[in-house]
């Protein structure tokens, strides 16, 4: 077949590693179109610390993928090292040979995609096989490494996962998802035992699975544990150059279990490069991943601004080199840093509070989102009116476990879960209610405030509509859920008197251009907003 004809079926047929359907909603298959351009990250920054040389020239240069699935990292580098070290080794089968032996390596997270990697890497299930491209291999596995390892359960917990013995101490005819590169008590150790001797690897590179199911605990039905965090903290153990390892964004703001872990990464200096998809569907077609995903560039010689980039319909919309450290959470919007700067510096001149020291905790009341009380008031000596998610009924004010002050005043609550797509603009929360005294409400509001008057109650409430408010939340919520801490960044203003957006624009002096960004952002809300 000629050169000519083999170009002409490659444009017609689609890479196969593009068209395999995901094996769960955890375990995402990363796109060619992703890995390459993570790769691409990594070597700029590679040819930045090393005088320009290319990453792909150096023979010497190990790569692990520890939760490898289709295989496609591992291909993609191969394919790369193929072109760039053809001068130092002229002999395909030899250059190969070096290649696939010496420096690509994974570990596989379940039998299947072992044997998935395997064929992308070399062509066979079987590295040692008549149909592989390696020549060099004594073992069926080559250097795609699966074993079934097992949980390490302490009590009804796993020690190194937190996997709950009820749902993964399944016997042999299950995968455990006892991923074997965060369940090493030394990982350096694991991967001599994996690989067959001590060993330096110069890039960790990855896309690992993003949580475990879980059922039980204090939750009302099961909840998802997240799981990537551990992959990261782990490859910091294995002494690499670079990790380049995508995730979900939760981790930016929110996320179950994750305030560690967030405080590490914002701490971490070492950290290059973000680059940011608010659309998950950007990174990866046909996949809905709720907080978008984002992937980093960590340099152990690196000590300094990190550039975050942000992705949309597949454009780099902006990019900014600034510290992570700057505040509790992570902030994803470039355009968004200087606002924030001018609202805060102002509030620390005017010693204006954050609203969110007044804002109730989840279950402001103690009663529960399934709560049902009486249909009406009648033969209770002190009934209350319990606003909830399916409208309103009573209870006697005796049985209300906590914060019985509230009830006689004017409060504001809004709903604390408010679901939205990734398309922007958003609008972060449902439409606030003002309640009378004389009432109270289930754990499906939060409390933003008790008032003494009507008035305030209404001009609060406004304030709250307000897209600057909004907007400042949003910075805050990157999953549906609303905690008093999400209104941190938001001034607790006076209320004697209605602000508008254009009051709090005029205010705290932003620009056209920055007007313009928030409402990109945040939709308006009207009173009558559903």
């Amino acid at each position: 077949m000629s050169d000519r004809a083999v170009f002409t079926l490659r444009g017609r047929n689609p890479d196969v590693l593009s068209c395999i359907a995901n094996l769960s909603n955890d375990e995402v298959f990363t796109p060619p179109e992703l890995a390459n351009r993570m790769l691409d990250t990594l070597a700029e920054a590679w040819a930045a610390s090393n005088g320009g040389a290319s990453i792909w020239a150096d023979r010497k240069v190990r790569f692990l993928d520890p939760c490898t699935k289709s295989g496609v990292f591992l291909r993609e580098i191969t394919s790369r090292l193929i072109r760039g070290l053809e001068k130092e080794i002229p002999d395909l089968q030899a250059r190969v040979d070096h290649i696939l032996t010496k420096q690509v390596y994974g570990i596989a997270i379940t039998r299947l995609t072992s044997l998935l990697a395997r064929r992308s890497l070399y062509c066979s299930k079987f590295a040692n096989g008549e149909h592989s491209v390696a020549r060099s291999f004594g073992s069926e596995a080559g250097n795609i490494w699966f074993e079934r390892t097992e949980h390490d359960w302490q009590g009804e917990k796993c020690s190194f996962c937190g996997a709950n013995r009820r749902d993964y101490d399944r016997g042999p005819s299950a995968e455990t998802h006892a991923y074997a590169f965060t369940h090493a008590h030394d990982i350096k150790v694991g991967l001599a035992r994996y690989f067959g001797g001590q060993m330096q690897f110069d890039v960790v590179i990855g896309n690992p699975p993003y949580q475990l199911g879980q059922s039980g605990g204090d939750a009302v039905g099961g909840f998802a544990m997240p799981i990537y965090h551990k992959f990261v903290q782990a490859a910091k153990g294995v002494g690499p150059r670079y990790i380049v390892m995508v995730t979900p964004s939760r981790w930016f703001a929110g996320g179950r279990g994750l305030d560690e872990f967030r405080s590490e990464m914002l701490a971490d200096a070492r950290i290059r490069t973000l680059v940011d998809f608010p659309d998950a569907r950007d990174a990866f077609p046909g996949t809905q991943i709720k907080g978008g995903v984002s992937y980093v560039l960590w340099d152990a010689g690196w000590s300094g601004p990190c550039t975050v980039s942000t992705v949309r319909a597949g454009n780099d919309v902006s990019s900014m080199k600034r510290r992570l450290d700057a505040y509790d959470v992570m902030i994803r919007q470039n355009e968004a840093i200087p606002i924030l700067e001018k609202v805060l510096g102002a509030s620390r001149q005017e010693r204006c509070a954050s609203i969110c020291k007044s804002v109730s905790p989840i279950q402001p009341f103690s009663i529960r989102t399934n709560f049902r009380g009486a249909p009406s008031g009648d033969g209770m000596v002190k009934p209350v009116r319990i606003i909830g998610n399916g409208g309103s009924t009573y209870l006697e004010r005796s049985e209300i476990p906590r914060n019985d002050g509230w009830i006689d005043k004017w409060k504001v609550l809004v709903g604390s879960a408010y679901g939205a797509g990734d398309e922007y603009p958003h609008q972060i929360y449902n439409v606030p209610i003002i309640a009378e005294p004389g009432t109270a409400c289930t754990e499906t509001y939060l409390v933003i405030k008790s008032l003494e008057s009507r008035e305030e109650a209404g001009r609060l409430a406004t304030y709250l509509r307000t897209r600057f408010v909004r907007f400042l939340v949003s910075l805050r919520k990157n999953t549906q859920h609303l905690y008093s801490d999400r209104f941190l960044f938001v001034p607790d203003l006076p209320m004697d008197r209605n602000w508008s957006d254009e009051a709090l624009y005029t205010k705290y002096e932003l620009s056209p251009e920055e007007v313009a960004f928030i409402a990109s952002m945040i939709r308006p809300m009207s009173q009558d907003d559903e």
